[in-house]
């Protein structure tokens, strides 16, 4: 049998991080096996589903290579295939039309409470035979007794009482059926074998395993994976940091990245700590996969797009880096050094936008000094400054060995430590206390500019 899986997306929204995590696992398993993985557009929500937002996600998909083996389907196109399904089940006897209304529901819910049971539908219609009419739902005839078993890829087995599981509704009174029943019907329309999503879901499992068996499917394999948190251990969202894929791609961060990093929310197998979507889909296993939440540490994920950047060559990390250069709007025509410029630049922050932007000093203008480093190193250095540039206007020989060699000289006759020496001159020349080796920074800013910006400084001081 075909291995399949499937991601069941709402387009209500940009594509979150933590379902490109779930899309991701469904990919991943899927190839394992040589199967297939398989998309579905679940956008029943008419007032809240976009094409735009639907756009997003299977783009963003494709982007980070995690594309559909079929075409995917759309929930609103599939009205007849539910209805059947629900045909089926009333002519079974595992379904029935139940009129109670909200108001009846709200009563019975808070005798319950008040008697101190679990609020749950009590199943009163069950045996009425009614019909169907404009107020009538239709509910699913829950097995009163027994329990649900479900082997979980992740958790192992977990057990669930049918008598604390009541009479879902499968229909609405509009006659538009719920979210449980299309589900199940799609599964089954779709051959998916494996359902891999979010602990979120657990409760919803032995419901659907209900309508399953009620309409005669073959049984499902499942694993619910650990939710993506914040530091906070609560459901990540934008308090705790970006949320959406095409923000961090936005950012900067690579593909490869941002799957490596999503992989490891959860997950601690594998030979290394840096891969691909390929060594991925070689070295995953469910059984390393942990119960616990997993946090979202955007520090990790720096820290892992650094890793992937340095695994570029020059002319891929230039090609890549260049159109975030171009967004800052600054006409470079005219600088002769940017490769030399780019390749000392590399590592310098995390990701591609950081890296463009620390940029902007030696192709543009810095706007302010750091507040933080002018206090520090920046006040009282007027004489280093004025000594630095009396050096660099006779410099002769303009490169860096030339230019390190004689800052160390004017260093040993003031008898100052390194960062004296240097960060006041760094930060004179590109506004902030970080910068590649001095000497490169003095020879990749140009004479004329480095001279210009030191004077500045000096008057800033003064």
């Amino acid at each position: 049998m075909t291995t399949i899986t499937r991601f069941a997306p709402s387009p209500t929204g940009t594509l979150h991080i933590g379902g490109v995590r779930t899309a991701l696992f469904n990919y991943v398993y899927a190839k394992q096996n040589n199967g297939l993985f398989l998309i579905r557009i679940e956008d029943t929500d008419r007032e809240r589903s976009t094409k735009e937002y639907e756009k997003n996600i299977l783009d963003n998909l494709n982007s980070i290579g995690l594309s559909p083996d079929k075409e995917p389907i759309h929930q609103s196109n599939r009205n007849e295939i539910y209805t059947n399904a629900a045909e089926k089940l009333i002519e079974s006897g595992n379904a029935y039309w139940c009129d109670c209304s909200p108001e009846t529901l709200e009563i019975m819910r808070n005798e319950q409470s008040a008697a101190g049971k679990k609020p749950m539908y009590d199943g009163r219609s069950r045996n009425l035979g009614l019909k169907r009419s404009d107020k009538t739902v239709l509910r699913l005839a829950t097995p009163e007794n027994g329990e649900i078993t479900v082997n979980d890829l992740i958790r192992g087995e977990i057990k669930f009482q049918n008598n604390e599981l009541d009479d879902l509704i499968l229909m609405r009174s509009d006659g538009t059926p719920t979210y449980h029943l299309c589900n199940v019907v799609d599964d089954y329309e779709q051959k998916v074998t494996t359902v891999i999503r979010g602990e979120d879901h657990i409760s919803n499992t032995p419901r659907q395993i209900h309508i399953q068996q009620a309409l005669g499917y073959a049984p499902l394999e499942y694993a619910h994976l650990p939710l993506v948190l914040g530091e906070d251990k609560k459901r990540l969202s934008k308090r705790h940091a970006a949320t959406s894929l095409d923000e961090y791609q936005a950012e900067g961060y690579l593909d490869v990245a941002i799957i490596n990093t999503l992989a490891r929310l959860g997950w601690s197998g594998g030979k290394n700590e840096v891969f691909n979507l390929e060594e991925l889909v070689r070295d995953f296993d469910f059984k390393e996969v942990q119960k616990a939440g997993a946090i979202f540490d955007l520090t990790k994920l720096d820290w892992i797009n650094s890793q992937h950047l340095s695994q570029l060559d020059q002319t891929s990390f230039k090609k890549i880096l260049l159109p975030h250069i171009d967004n800052l709007n600054i006409d470079y025509s005219d600088y002769n050094q940017l490769d030399e410029l780019i390749e000392s630049m590399r590592s310098v922050k995390p990701n591609l936008k950081l890296i463009a932007q620390s940029l902007v000093p030696y192709i543009g203008n810095f706007k302010e000094y750091d507040e933080k480093g002018v206090k520090k190193f920046l006040t009282g250095s007027e004489r280093t400054l004025s000594l630095v540039l009396e050096m660099l206007d006779n410099l002769e020989v303009w490169n860096e060995a030339e230019i390190d060699k004689h800052l160390a000289k004017l260093q040993e006759k003031l008898e100052l430590p390194t960062p004296k020496m240097n960060q006041p001159i760094r930060i004179a020349l590109t506004g902030s206390t970080q910068s590649p080796s001095l000497g490169l920074t003095i020879k990749l800013m140009g004479k004329n500019k480095s001279i210009y910006l030191l004077k500045k400084a000096i008057d800033f001081l003064s």
